[in-house]
């Protein structure tokens, strides 16, 4: 989860001005988190607390109303009755991270994932980019070497991950959809020898940077035991105090072996 809320850091300058290579800053003054990493802790604040999903992320998201939002999810978060609206869009596999490390089998994993998803994201594909993103996860935590994940991602959601980030980058282009960002995510990790390497793989893609280096961010510190302390730092700088407390308390439920001191 931590490493999901880095790479939304990371990727926040880039979002909307895209890079197509790999020599750039990942993190300077003015990176800042977005609504990736907002929704990114209500998810684990439902889980947490056990309180519905979409409670939670209308919570937060109307505590953090600036965070860059899509249209239909700002109007979601603002309805008088919030339902479901047929989304598909990448927004169900930024947030997800945290299912991937509170639940040990991959049946929970893929049920949880999509409670996830459907307050809002209830289109197949949807609940499928969500599903995938937790499911890798859980993979790289228990060991799953990059074949085993590559393998089982492709085949059960039916995700084309035969390509390279070089292949993909030329013709590349914003995408916010599940569809075409979840399998460039997991490339992205997938072709890297590190976590700041995967990184800085997905944001040159040149697309929806922020969330396509969350979803690969939160498979690569599951995968490399965690993000390294230089980043976990930067994490903790630039967190609204609130989010940084309920973060702390999934690093004290969930990820104590790999974040050992307490984030405050």
């Amino acid at each position: 989860m931590i490493g999901a809320i880095a790479g939304d850091i990371a990727g926040s300058l880039y979002e909307f001005h895209p890079q197509k290579r790999e020599d750039i800053p990942l993190f300077t003054s003015k990176s800042f988190f977005t609504d990736d990493t907002v929704m990114t802790i209500a998810a684990a604040q439902a889980i947490l607390t056990q309180k519905p999903c979409a409670e939670c992320y209308r919570t937060y998201g109307k505590r953090y109303p600036y965070a860059g939002y899509g249209g239909m999810f700002a109007q979601w978060l603002m309805s008088t009755n919030p339902k479901p609206y047929n989304s598909y869009g990448n927004g169900s596999a930024m947030r997800v991270s945290a299912v991937g490390w509170a639940f040990d089998s991959v049946d929970e994993v893929l049920a949880e994932a999509e409670k996830t998803a459907v307050p809002t994201h209830n289109h197949p594909e949807g609940i499928k980019g969500a599903q995938a993103t937790a499911l890798a996860i859980l993979m790289a935590r228990q060991g799953s070497t990059k074949e085993g994940i590559r393998s089982e991602i492709s085949s059960r959601f039916d995700y084309d991950l035969s390509r390279s980030v070089e292949s993909i980058r030329t013709g590349y282009a914003f995408n916010e959809t599940c569809q075409e960002t979840v399998p460039e995510a997991v490339i992205a990790f997938l072709d890297a020898g590190s976590f700041e390497d995967t990184l800085r793989k997905a944001i040159s893609l040149g697309g929806d940077a922020d969330t396509l280096a969350c979803i690969a961010g939160g498979i690569a510190e599951a995968f490399y035991g965690g993000v390294p302390q230089s980043v976990l730092e930067i994490v903790k700088e630039k967190l609204a105090p609130d989010l940084l407390e309920i973060t702390e308390q999934f690093r004290s439920r969930y990820l104590a072996g790999l974040y050992p001191a307490s984030l405050l």
